[in-house]
């Protein structure tokens, strides 16, 4: 029997490298969900499902050929977080979606890496609209969806997370505009 195999591709920002996820990676990632920072994406976790979720984001390029890069300072080589998109079943639709280590907030990383993200879906994956679901308490997200040019369309009730904001990202003719 042949492996099933995919690629993830490789972008490159004024600072990042989206890249695919690596093994080392993953103690950056549970020392996140160790914390309560992680709160706003389903944590704190223990780290045999912090593990199952890497595994997860991953998994998810298999399946649907899209999903969160890792991102990388070019810099310095250090993993900084994710973004890219998500579309998990039993969400509404596909997602633009950003999580930061701690070392990494507050420099607009994750406005540059979702920009880069939202053009891959737009160019390269035909998308014609993205939304994030982000929970109502979350206000750095709000300001980075804001900055995107994303609004507040409606709510979405999520089994797990309870009552999510949908923000509607600006299509791709409105962000070439």
């Amino acid at each position: 029997m042949a492996p099933t195999t995919f690629s993830i591709p490789t972008l490159e920002t004024e600072r990042l490298i989206l890249r695919a996820p690596k093994p080392c990676d993953f103690e950056d990632e549970a020392a996140f969900f160790d914390s309560e920072r992680s709160r706003f994406v389903g944590g704190p976790l223990p780290r045999d499902q912090v593990w199952r979720a890497f595994a997860g984001f991953l998994g998810h390029w298999g399946l649907r050929g899209f999903g969160f890069w890792a991102l990388e300072d070019k810099a310095t080589g250090r993993y900084m977080g994710r973004a890219g998109m998500w579309y998990p079943d039993g969400w509404p639709e596909p997602e633009l979606g950003w999580t930061l280590m701690a070392h990494a907030e507050g420099k607009g990383l994750a406005f540059e890496a979702t920009r880069a993200a939202r053009r891959y879906a737009y160019a390269k994956l035909g998308w014609i609209t993205a939304i994030s679901l982000i929970l109502p308490d979350n206000a750095r997200s709000v300001a980075l969806a804001t900055r995107l040019g994303a609004v507040r369309e409606s709510s979405f009730e999520h089994p797990k997370h309870g009552t999510c904001e949908i923000w509607r990202h600006p299509s791709p003719d409105e962000v070439a505009a």
